[in-house]
């Protein structure tokens, strides 16, 4: 579970419930057709966007920015390291006894074992990477497209409000409606593009970032594990993908 995405999500819809109620009834700002103009409207707009199966898909993907756990680039360079340490001593055979719960790296640590060529499992490997990636991409394209159109839809309910209340200006009892229709929309556009759709869209692609660093160290883990590469020269290579602090706390570990 991502605490930050949680906290975020419920901190800011909580701030904007906790305004709403201070000011006075809540319900002034349930509004069903603006509802429907804002939510309904911009979800079928992005539909039209995109294929079915690739909207619905990034629902799937959105679970990522709540559910999703990168493991540790310090724990991949020290499995790689530990794998390169066996395949120095037992062959890449040995690698077959060895058990890894990435799957990415169980991937190329099996691709190894079958015997096939450094060359084809490099490509095996970046074609994975490039896969991940445009599945990522997709659904990060639907969340910034929904936080594209709900504020557009917001100023179109603003519109429709503002027309009804233009063509009603002689019955003072329907002007209050309208304008509540022409306000809300607008409210509605604005919430769901500011404090949802856009900020998953960011944290997909901060989560899509992460992963292709990992794998792209798991690749050179791989690429050194084919070629013999010496464990220690190997680590030294992979600490490159580390940040400053964490390079310094895994030499202190390793010392």
């Amino acid at each position: 579970m991502d605490l930050a995405t949680l906290i975020g999500l419920l901190g800011a819809f909580g701030i904007i419930t906790a305004a709403i109620i201070l000011g006075g009834s809540a319900l002034l700002f349930i509004n069903i057709p603006s509802l429907l103009i804002v939510g309904g409207g911009s979800l079928l707009v992005v539909l039209m966007k995109f294929p079915l199966g690739h909207f619905l898909a990034a629902f799937k993907i959105a679970l990522k920015a709540f559910l999703h756990k990168s493991e540790s680039a310090k724990d991949l360079v020290e499995q790689g390291v530990q794998l390169a340490e066996v395949a120095r001593k037992e062959g890449l055979l040995g690698l077959e006894s060895q058990e890894v719960t990435n799957p990415f790296l169980n991937k190329g640590v099996q691709l190894c074992v079958d015997g096939h060529e450094p060359e084809f499992v490099r490509a095996m490997l970046i074609t994975d990477i490039n896969r991940t990636i445009e599945r990522h991409e997709k659904g990060q394209a639907i969340f910034k497209a929904l936080g594209d159109v709900a504020p557009a839809m917001g100023m179109i309910g603003t519109l429709i409000g503002l027309v009804q209340m233009l063509a009603n200006m002689d019955d003072p009892k329907k002007i209050g409606p309208a304008m509540a229709v022409a306000l809300l929309t607008t409210l509605y556009g604005a919430i769901i593009a500011t404090a949802f759709a856009l900020p998953i869209a960011d944290k997909l692609a901060h989560r899509s970032d992460e992963e292709k660093l990992n794998k792209t160290l798991i690749l050179e883990a791989i690429q050194g594990i084919q070629e013999g590469m010496n464990p220690r020269v190997m680590r030294d290579l992979l600490m490159t993908y580390l940040p400053g602090s964490a390079r310094t706390s895994a030499d202190d570990e390793a010392a």
